[in-house]
């Protein structure tokens, strides 16, 4: 039965409603339990038989819905959902509104509102006196821009008695925070931008896709000219850099603008609170900073502050940082394991992963989960599991999103090596003609992945007796690639060379990695 489960392919529901009730916990179902048979009359009732029946449902279906519960007719169904779906904010905002700060903010904006508009001017301008406290103390200068512009209209449409310089002052204030977010969001732009490249076409290939994220950057920031101020202008700026420097490889540079951004939390420990997802994001690029540098003591030590940090109120009080903590810190767990080679060890949690994959499915976005499935499949190779590494492979393969071809182009890749360990020959042509044209038409085939299909064509064509010197004259070829940067770039994804000093050496990759692992340890 778990194997079933295990394997089936993610089944996303486009219901909204279907998706809010099944990301409330059991205190928030009990809270808009009570909240309804508080404030709505009996006819209104009917909606906690159509919430009932949602949360009972594994999967969204409208047929099943109505014919189990005949009360609920088609032709009411769209308004029971719409209404439905109203209540269950209200009921969540109630029980939220002292315990988020944002959340608090607009309340007492709608405070000020409600005076204003009773007259009641100066008491209005006296909670707008403590927002904008608020907002400077936690950077929020869109909030910021907000009161200032509710002050303009106040003071500007009524006499409050202020001060003389009053409307001089609140110009310049105005001015200010317009040209101070003006400058937060050209950077967040930035990081948005450059982190969406990324995601789109993961490490540059070629000299080509380096010079297309260099002039990018070069068109929209002067890095050597440009201070950063604030803490948001910090984060970003820091983010923009990390996203730069690891798109080209530029590994020393993406551990230094990494440790900035994580440091900025130090610098200003209040903001904590307000961007705990851009703290957690900060602490997983720096651990995978630490990996891609092979810094083990680094990566321990951090590792460790993050698994702390995950049993903090930040994250047990939150549904979506808990998630978020949950991609991060598995992610760092199983990159752990590969960074010491022990892979059997790392199979222990993939019950674990997969259990969290299916509760987070409705929320969990595509590329966090087709990184998991192809670090799931990198375990169970390394552990010489090759079945379930193809088992793995095959949801990433299977799954059509235009999502990272460059995983998509290594899951490939590693599905035929995979099929090559189980000697599965009869396969290996089609495969070797299917997956060289795929990558060819990613662009993604640098001269390691030439030399591999070059090899693998070989393979099946020669006796076990002469694979040996054709296997040692791989390990070769590609020992000379390591320090080409756009060559590296497959490695990043697949440790061939551990793998072919497995197939020289007659021993198991996991055994060949930890001797690494153990020998590099000591200095």
């Amino acid at each position: 039965m778990f194997r079933a489960k295990l394997f089936t392919m993610p089944n996303m529901s486009t219901d909204s409603l279907f998706q809010l009730i099944h990301s409330l916990e059991k205190s928030e179902k009990r809270n808009f339990k009570l909240y309804i048979k508080r404030n709505s009359s009996k006819n209104d009732l009917k909606i906690i038989t159509l919430f009932d029946a949602l949360d009972k449902q594994q999967s969204y279906d409208e047929t099943a819905l109505i014919k189990k519960n005949p009360s609920l007719s088609k032709q009411q169904l769209a308004n029971l959902k719409s209404y439905l779906y109203k209540q269950i904010l209200i009921s969540l905002r109630l029980l939220q509104s002292n315990s988020n700060p944002e959340m608090q903010f607009h309340e007492q904006m709608d405070n000020a509102r409600i005076l204003y508009k009773k007259g009641l001017y100066h008491q209005s301008l006296r909670i707008l006196a403590n927002l904008k406290d608020a907002s400077r103390k936690f950077k929020q200068e869109p909030d910021l821009i907000q009161i200032l512009n509710e002050e303009k209209k106040i003071e500007s449409l009524h006499i409050t008695r202020s001060l003389e310089n009053r409307a001089a002052e609140l110009s310049c204030e105005i001015n200010k925070s317009l040209e101070d977010y003006g400058r937060e969001t050209m950077l967040s732009n930035l990081s948005l931008q450059l982190y969406g490249w990324y995601i789109k076409n993961g490490i540059a290939r070629n000299e080509c896709d380096e010079n297309e994220v260099k002039a990018f950057l070069k068109n929209h920031l002067s890095v050597n000219s440009f201070q950063p101020e604030g803490f948001y202008e910090k984060m970003y700026y820091a983010q923009s850099l990390s996203w730069y420097a690891y798109i080209r490889q530029d590994f020393l540079m993406y551990y230094r603008y990494t440790r900035k951004w994580v440091d900025i939390f130090s610098e200003y420990p209040e903001m904590l609170e307000i961007e705990t997802g851009n703290y957690i994001k900060g602490m997983h690029n720096l651990l995978n900073a630490h990996f891609n540098l092979r810094n083990f003591s680094g990566f321990a030590e951090t590792l460790k502050e993050f698994e702390d940090f995950n049993n903090s109120e930040f994250v047990t009080h939150n549904d979506n940082i808990r998630m978020q903590m949950f991609v991060y810190l598995y992610t760092a767990k199983i990159n752990k394991h590969f960074l010491e080679g022990t892979f059997d060890e790392g199979l222990t949690m993939i019950p674990t992963i997969t259990k969290r994959l299916d509760e987070y499915e409705l929320f969990l976005d595509k590329h966090r989960t087709l990184v998991f499935y192809y670090k799931i499949a990198s375990l169970y190779f390394g552990a010489g599991d090759y079945g379930n590494t193809i088992n793995f492979l095959n949801k990433i393969i299977n799954w059509k999103v235009n999502l990272r071809s460059d995983l998509q182009c290594y899951a490939r890749l590693l599905h035929l090596i995979a099929h090559y360990e189980l000697a599965n020959y009869s396969l290996l042509e089609y495969l070797i003609k299917s997956v060289y044209r795929f990558m060819a038409k990613m662009q993604n085939l640098s001269k390691v992945e030439e030399a591999m299909f070059a090899f693998l064509r070989r393979a099946f064509k020669v006796s076990p007796r002469e694979i040996q010197p054709e296997l040692e004259k791989l390990l070769t070829e590609l020992r000379t690639m390591e320090s080409n940067k756009f060559e590296t770039r497959a490695f990043a994804y697949l440790d061939i060379i551990s793998w072919l000093e497995s197939k020289v050496n007659h021993q198991p990759i996991d055994t060949i990695i930890r001797t690494k692992f153990l020998e590099n340890r000591r200095f």
